[in-house]
Order: C-alpha cells, then sequence, then structure tokens
C-alpha cells in the first residue's frame, strides 16, 4: 500500500472550494429565479409556472445534496489528514477513499442536475419554435 502523505488531501481542498463555490452560484441562481417565478405566479395563476417551479425545487434539491456531500468529502479530507498527522496512517487511507467516494456522489448528482437543466432549456426552446411556428 502506498504511504498517504499530508498533501494528497491537501490537493483536494482548492478543487472542492472551487466545486462549492460553483455550487452555491448555482443554489443562489435557483433562489434568485424561483422568487421571481413565485411574485408571477401570484400575479398570473398560470400552470406552466407550476412546472418550472417544480423543475427548480427538484435542481435545488439535488443542488444542496451536492453541497452536502461535497462538504462532507471535504471534512473527511481534513479528518485523514489529522490522522496522518497523529500517525493513523492505516485509518487515514480508509477515510481519505470514503471522502473519495462522497466527492464522487457529489459530481454525479451534479452531472443528473446538469441532464434536468439541459432538458428544462430543451422545453424553453421547443416553447418558443412552436410559437415561431405558428407566426
Amino acid at each position: 500500500m502506498e504511504q498517504l502523505t499530508l498533501t494528497t488531501p491537501a490537493l483536494l481542498f482548492s478543487a472542492i472550494s472551487l466545486i462549492m463555490l460553483a455550487y452555491t452560484n448555482r443554489f443562489l441562481a435557483y433562489a434568485a429565479v424561483i422568487r421571481n417565478l413565485h411574485d408571477i405566479y401570484l400575479e398570473k395563476k398560470d400552470d406552466s409556472l407550476l412546472r418550472q417551479i417544480k423543475n427548480l425545487k427538484l435542481r435545488l434539491n439535488l443542488t444542496r445534496w451536492m453541497q452536502i456531500f461535497g462538504i462532507s468529502s471535504l471534512l473527511f479530507c481534513v479528518l485523514t489528514m489529522f490522522l496522518i498527522y497523529v500517525g493513523l496512517q492505516i485509518t487515514a487511507v480508509y477515510i481519505f477513499g470514503f471522502a473519495l467516494i462522497l466527492l464522487i456522489i457529489s459530481l454525479g448528482l451534479l452531472i443528473k442536475e446538469i441532464q434536468i437543466s439541459a432538458q428544462a432549456l430543451q422545453h424553453h426552446i421547443a416553447d418558443i419554435e412552436e410559437h415561431l411556428e405558428r407566426k
């Protein structure tokens, strides 16, 4: 088994930090869109807005879980570094492996969320194309 050093889990710090920044930006963008759609819905009571809000709710939940798994991965990387520091090498290796699995789950959820976002945009494009064909 390879020796795990402090630098290995430390390398993930910058990557996870950038990922968390991207996740937070997505979360804030969804929150702004949901607030805007909420105000529009209160005025118009349009069912198509409910579909959009339902879609955004799903994407918001996925983003929340992406953040939870990403933060947990970072936490376990820190725990790995502590375990290396106190000399518990074998435990550190397993904890670091678990941190990597959490990061993989977070990135997998990101892929799912991107697919849902792309589908939602395809529906909007189809609506625009249908409207243009009627003209």
